[in-house]
């Protein structure tokens, strides 16, 4: 679906641009966005390849294990029947890191991972409750360093890209806070329709 809406917006951008006489400012346009889009790229992949190498580092070394512990007593709450020492809590943990320090790039092979690991756990064609309150703490992550946004501000010329640290962290955390109080209050509605039947 969104293809065809950015095909349509293209087309329909192309055609106002001949009929309103301003075919060289759209070509101009289209040079100078691709030069801004690779020099974009180019920053944050940068930006990606040091952070997604620290997170390896980070695994290897035992560090995951370490913040799997400091995690473990609030992450057990939220998914209690998990095993702490298992393969789904693990990811779950580096994935929640990966999105406090505002790395979404990264975070996401780690919780195509985690899903991974829940689904072998559940398996069937439903999400589990779990798979559930997961993808709502991925999407509304809480974030203390958010990294892609200050390398985003920078590249566009921002003298202080981490000014915005405070209110990162307060609609993070007011988001996330939400987002949860949702997703377990419908994952408790869930279970008792389901002793019901």
């Amino acid at each position: 679906m969104l293809n065809f809406i950015w095909c349509f917006i293209v087309i329909f951008s192309v055609i106002c641009s001949i009929f309103t006489g301003k075919a060289d400012d759209l070509s101009k346009a289209f040079t100078d966005s691709t030069a801004d889009a690779m020099t974009l790229l180019i920053t944050l992949a940068g930006i990606i390849g040091l952070w997604s190498g620290l997170m390896k580092i980070a695994e290897r070394s035992g560090l995951n294990a370490l913040l799997a512990k400091l995690f473990a007593p609030l992450l057990h709450r939220l998914f209690p029947r998990l095993d702490r020492e298992g393969a789904a809590f693990e990811a779950i943990t580096m994935n929640i890191s990966a999105n406090l320090l505002g790395l979404g790039n990264t975070a996401t092979p780690l919780g195509l991972r985690a899903m991974k690991e829940l689904h072998a756990l559940h398996g069937g064609e439903e999400a589990s409750d779990e798979m559930v309150l997961f993808v709502v703490m991925n999407t509304a992550s809480l974030q203390l360093m958010p990294t892609t946004l200050a390398a985003l501000r920078q590249s566009s010329g921002s003298a202080a890209p981490f000014e915005i640290l405070v209110p990162v962290w307060l609609s993070s955390a007011g988001a996330l806070a939400v987002a949860l109080t949702i997703a377990v209050t419908g994952n408790r509605l869930r279970e008792r329709k389901r002793r019901r039947l």
